[in-house]
């Protein structure tokens, strides 16, 4: 995008700005390029088959939060996966990794699996919409919590640290300080059923730490989301 410059709005966007929000030729809009920043537009034309906008200004805004925070998640039924995505955008996740375990309920096929990445990286880009993110997160391909840990063992970097949310830790993130800046955090959450032992001896060998939530245990769809908006308020930018 080109201050100065007209655009064609893609098709979802066009979608959503004239027939949710029901805008018209004049309104102002704000569009973003997924580089950082924001773009002021004005709409100069709406047709059946596309709608333009005119680039009118550009501001070097930046709302993505101090935490590098990466999110692994057992994947559970539609809807609670939908949320979670569109939930911990909003938080400030940087990367999500959706992984099957032992205890997965929700099994998916290659072609499914494709339709449900697609489906799921729409979902973090409406979340940055609505929450004035300009960057979306990358949510990689589904895979299996060994075949991701393996990955993550290849690619270890010193600057990092991983959660792995357990009922039987003893420690919280009170108990942690601060991380050097641009630390990598990690938060392994799994389904509904939890983690098998076996998975929890695994992940804990490549270096995780074992996290607990205070005394109550919350539901895969609500572990994330706290712990996230833990992390924000103990050293982020809350």
């Amino acid at each position: 995008m080109i201050v100065g410059h007209s655009i064609e709005l893609p098709a979802d966007i066009e979608h959503h700005a004239t027939r949710v929000l029901r805008l018209r030729s004049g309104d102002r809009i704000t569009l973003f390029n997924n580089k950082g920043g924001e773009f002021l537009a004005q709409i100069t034309h709406i047709s059946k088959s596309k709608t333009t906008a005119l680039i009118n200004e550009y501001h070097a805004i930046e709302r993505e939060s101090p935490l590098i925070i990466e999110l692994v998640q057992a994947i559970c039924i539609n809807e609670k996966m939908d949320w979670i995505i569109q939930k911990t955008v909003e938080l400030g996740v940087t990367h999500i990794f959706p992984v099957t375990t032992h205890r997965s309920i929700v099994h998916l096929t290659n072609e499914r699996a494709i339709k449900r990445l697609q489906h799921w990286q729409k979902i973090a880009i409406s979340a940055c919409e609505q929450s004035g993110r300009n960057h979306v997160p990358q949510i990689s391909p589904l895979m299996s919590l060994s075949d991701w840990s393996n990955q993550k063992n290849m690619n270890k970097t010193s600057q990092n640290l991983g959660f792995m949310l357990s009922t039987t830790a003893e420690k919280s993130l009170t108990h942690f300080q601060k991380p050097p800046l641009n630390t990598v955090l990690t938060l392994l959450v799994g389904p509904e059923g939890g983690l098998t032992q076996e998975e929890e001896i695994a992940i804990l060998h490549t270096g995780f730490i074992p996290l607990r939530l205070g005394k109550r245990i919350l539901r895969t769809e609500s572990a994330a989301l706290a712990t996230i908006a833990a992390m924000q308020a103990l050293w982020g930018d809350y």
